[in-house]
This record gives C-alpha cells, sequence and structure tokens, in this order.
C-alpha cells in the first residue's frame, strides 16, 4: 500500500472511517434518551421492591458498570498503549487510537452510571463518594486518546480511577471483574 505522506493526498476511506464511528455515536447517544414521558414509562418505575432488593440492584448494577468500564480501559486504552500502537508510525495506529477514543468516552461513561448506582446501597455510596472527582478527571481524555495527545499520565489516569473504583467497590462487598465490551457496545 504506497504512503499517503509521499502522495500528499488523503484516502477518501481514512477520512469516512472517523466520520461514520463519529456519526454512529451521535446516532447511538441521542437514541438512548428517555425524554418520553409518556404511556410505558409507567410500567418501568421499580414499584414493591424491598430496600434490601433495591441494594442488591445497586451493587449489581455498579458491578456491571464498572466491569465494562474496566474491560474497556484495559483492552482499547492500557494494552495498545503498552504495545506501542500509538506511537507516530505504528501499524494500525488510527485505529487504535480510535477505538482508544471511544473506549475512553465508553469509560467515562460507564463510570458515571457506576457511581450513580453506587448512591442505591449506603456502604458503597460512602466508598464511591471521593472518587467522583477522579471520575470527572476523564471526561475529555476520550477526545485526547482519539486525537493522538495522550501520553503516559493520561493513560495512568485511566488505570488509577479503575483501580480505585475496584478497589471502593471490594471494600463495600461489590468485587469488580474485568468484562470487555463488544464494539457494537463500545460504539453506542
Amino acid at each position: 500500500m504506497p504512503s499517503s505522506a509521499a502522495t500528499g493526498s488523503v484516502p477518501l476511506r481514512r477520512l469516512l472511517v472517523p466520520l461514520l464511528l463519529s456519526c454512529a455515536l451521535v446516532v447511538g447517544a441521542t437514541g438512548c434518551g428517555g425524554g418520553d414521558k409518556g404511556g410505558a414509562s409507567s410500567s418501568a418505575s421499580p414499584s414493591g421492591t424491598s430496600s434490601a432488593e433495591a441494594q442488591k440492584f445497586a451493587k449489581t448494577r455498579f458491578v456491571t458498570n464498572a466491569g465494562l468500564a474496566a474491560g474497556a480501559t484495559y483492552q482499547w486504552i492500557v494494552k495498545p498503549y503498552r504495545a506501542g500502537k500509538f506511537k507516530k508510525g505504528a501499524d494500525g495506529r488510527t485505529f487504535a487510537l480510535v477505538k482508544a477514543g471511544l473506549a475512553g468516552g465508553f469509560t467515562y461513561n460507564r463510570l458515571k452510571a457506576a457511581a450513580t448506582n453506587a448512591k442505591g446501597d449506603p456502604l458503597l455510596s460512602k466508598a464511591v463518594a471521593p472518587l467522583t472527582a477522579g471520575i470527572e478527571s476523564l471526561k475529555g481524555l476520550g477526545t485526547k486518546l482519539r486525537k493522538g495527545e495522550a501520553g503516559e499520565g493520561d493513560i495512568g489516569a485511566f488505570e488509577s480511577v479503575i483501580n480505585n473504583i475496584k478497589s471502593a467497590g471490594s471494600s463495600a462487598g461489590a468485587d469488580v471483574k474485568d468484562k470487555v465490551p463488544t464494539t457494537s457496545q463500545l460504539g453506542g
């Protein structure tokens, strides 16, 4: 395959892939909203559950969301970074950066959901509450990864937050195991 830098033109495929992935994210994000307040929303209200069941569900949802965040971080951010996939000139760099950017956004989203889930269990809520600032610090790192501007400190920030969430979960009796999301989950 000839180098596009030598010819001065960018292949159409290189321009379309990030555009299509961005569009998929926007469509997925807007399609997941629950703005409709009519009809079927009343059947979704969790009535009739005891507080013990609600706490159990909160822990289960926390473990699921935190596990997906941990799996995405390791699989598509930490592992490729350590393998040198983000370095200029690396084979498959663009694809690795796009996936890392998507994984960064996904991780932030799942960690926010896990923090919200933790509020349903008093012990878990106390353990996770100090970590919300760390989760917020990840907000723009997905974009930074996708643009290829992330460094060792940024990757370390992801690892640190994930490890702190895992520790907080363990201390509250909610052991978090890495669960690698599918690419369709990653993209929306």
